[in-house]
């Protein structure tokens, strides 16, 4: 599943060149998670504004233009779901059986492929109204927002029973601490996985919370993570997973103590961990 890095990085490797140009056609595919919640002509002849990114969505703003979406103001909110990913071409293939959703611009063709159609694109009046306040409504803070801090954390955390990672996960305290950051961050901080997060300590609040802000940091300057099929918007992999230290390498010895490391399941997810490194 896309996270949080790779979702930033395909809006950096689209965003500039989209900026600007005129919708001049929408094609839509088999359905996605959710209807497009508005007319396709009502898009043709709107602006593209500065795409920006929350959580794992992201938001394109459409200025101006056609009946029935509003005059003024509006957008669409896109989700890559488990597979999905944008692509950004100024000279377009014709689309396959997994390409799902083209907004056709004078700048180049945005295509959204997910084959396995749980992703979304849906039309939204603005972020603070529509669908798009519904679904951004219980996100936690942005990583690198200076809110997010060991004093957060601690807050976030108080009173809650379940592993530590379990609630990282949720995403109601932090976005994009997914599966694979969520380790890699546990490890870098110090902490077993299975900790319960209401117990942690001041200190150790502000270990992780860096932690998280370093590893969601690392992997935005790989380019993300592809470990089956992510690129960005330009056909580019990620290579965060070439420094992952525990994720994915059940068996192998420890980057640090030479400790095997060990795998297992929290929430029907694999969890990685050293067990000499990371302490309850």
């Amino acid at each position: 599943m896309p996270e949080l890095p790779e979702v930033e990085v395909t809006r950096r490797s689209f965003a500039d060149a989209i900026a600007g140009a005129r919708v001049q056609g929408v094609r839509l595919g088999k359905p996605l998670r959710w209807p497009l919640g508005v007319a396709e002509q009502a898009l043709l002849g709107r602006e593209v504004g500065a795409v920006t990114r929350r959580g794992k969505y992201l938001w394109l703003p459409l200025h101006g233009g056609g009946e029935g979406a509003g005059s003024q103001g509006g957008g669409l909110l896109l989700h890559l779901g488990m597979s999905g990913s944008l692509a950004f071409q100024t000279r377009p293939a014709e689309p396959g059986p997994h390409d799902h959703f083209d907004l056709r611009t004078s700048q180049g063709l945005l295509r959204l492929n997910d084959p396995r159609r749980f992703g979304a694109v849906v039309w939204s009046e603005s972020l603070e109204q529509g669908p798009a306040a519904k679904l951004l409504a219980g996100l936690g803070l942005e990583p690198f927002d200076p809110r997010f801090d060991g004093p957060h954390l601690k807050v976030g955390l108080s009173g809650r029973r379940v592993a530590v990672k379990q609630a990282l996960l949720a995403g109601d305290i932090v976005v994009g601490a997914g599966n694979i950051y969520a380790c890699e961050a546990l490890f870098l901080a110090g902490i077993d996985p299975r900790a319960q997060a209401g117990r942690l300590s001041g200190p150790r609040c502000a270990r992780l919370a860096a932690a998280v802000r370093q590893v969601l940091g690392a992997a935005l300057e790989a380019g993300g993570t592809t470990l089956r099929d992510f690129k960005d918007a330009h056909g580019v992999a990620g290579s965060f997973q070439m420094q992952a230290q525990v994720y994915g390498r059940e068996g192998e010895p420890c980057r640090v103590c030479r400790t095997p490391i060990r795998r297992i399941v929290q929430g029907q997810r694999s969890t990685f961990f050293c067990p000499s490194c990371q302490k309850k």
